[in-house]
């Protein structure tokens, strides 16, 4: 029996996985992904690390592009395109981890307000109603300027302020889940909540789960740039909100230094791009209304 379902479950993953590859823009953002995730990797391999230090800076500050320096240098003398290939790094770990720690908890405050219902339900969604009316950006600076600065103080100041939604969307989709007759049929043979929980309830809201995550890396990703931006990252590491708070800073516009500007700002529209696409081809396999509307 067990060799059936899986077996199942890997017609369903082909299925899914043709059907996704049938749309142009979503793989191309999945092309896009890995490129720029195996840069990210291939990092400390390809590059000299000693080249981010200013202390050994290579370059006269705000170098234009040339042979040397493709991108040219910042206003200590480094490469930016050396700045630019180490920040994807920092940019893309604070990224995924903020929404792994929102989505967490966004599906579970959803699927326990869905599934209990009564008085925890109503505490639950309106606990998750204070946080979505506070603007979250504003949330997340004063959660990073009040506790140390760090990438750990980023991500938890991205992720416990970005789950509201998360938990509304995945609180829908349970409740359609538990109004099915297999829902009942297994309380009425005795499943506890654990066992409705973990067998139906989970995997049938996992996919749009997964969908969200998609799309909730892009919007973790422009709030860690920002942050950065506004100085409140970590001040130890690299990333593109950094560099660009840094060419802002040093006066990289007086100095017509757009080499120190674009490269950064450019990753940022490219990564978000990227998951957005692969986000919404997610979605419209896993949505059959969407399927007629590609």
């Amino acid at each position: 029996m067990t060799a059936i379902v899986w077996e199942r479950r890997r017609a369903a993953a082909r299925a899914t996985w043709r059907e996704f590859a049938s749309h142009r823009g979503g793989l191309v953002g999945l092309l896009g992904l890995g490129a720029i995730a195996l840069l990210a990797l291939l990092a400390p391999l390809l590059t000299d690390q000693t080249g981010l230090d200013v202390t050994r800076a290579p370059g006269r500050p705000f170098e234009p592009p040339s042979g040397e320096f493709w991108l040219g240098t910042d206003n200590t003398g480094r490469s930016v395109l050396l700045l630019t290939w180490w920040g994807t790094r920092v940019s893309l770990l604070v990224g995924l981890s903020a929404t792994v720690l929102s989505v967490l908890i966004g599906t579970l405050v959803g699927v326990a307000a869905a599934h209990f219902g009564g008085w925890t339900s109503a505490l639950l969604m309106r606990f998750t109603d204070f946080f979505l009316v506070l603007p979250s950006l504003v949330l997340a600076i004063a959660l990073s300027t009040v506790l140390p600065r760090g990438l750990g103080t980023i991500v938890l100041a991205i992720g416990a302020t970005s789950w509201p939604a998360t938990a509304r969307l995945v609180r829908a989709q349970t409740l359609a889940v538990e109004a099915r007759p297999f829902i009942e049929r297994a309380k009425a043979l005795g499943g506890g909540h654990a066992h409705v929980i973990g067998k139906h309830v989970l995997p049938a809201v996992l996919p749009l789960v997964f969908v969200n995550t998609t799309l909730t890396v892009a919007g973790a990703i422009i709030a860690e740039s920002t942050l950065s931006f506004l100085g409140l990252g970590d001040p130890t590491q690299i990333s593109w909100g950094s560099m660009l708070h840094a060419a802002n800073v040093h006066g990289a516009v007086s100095q017509r230094a757009w080499w120190f500007l674009v490269p950064p700002g450019l990753g940022v529209v490219l990564v978000v791009l990227a998951f957005t696409m692969c986000g919404r081809a997610l979605e419209t396999v896993l949505n059959p209304r969407l399927k007629g509307e590609r």
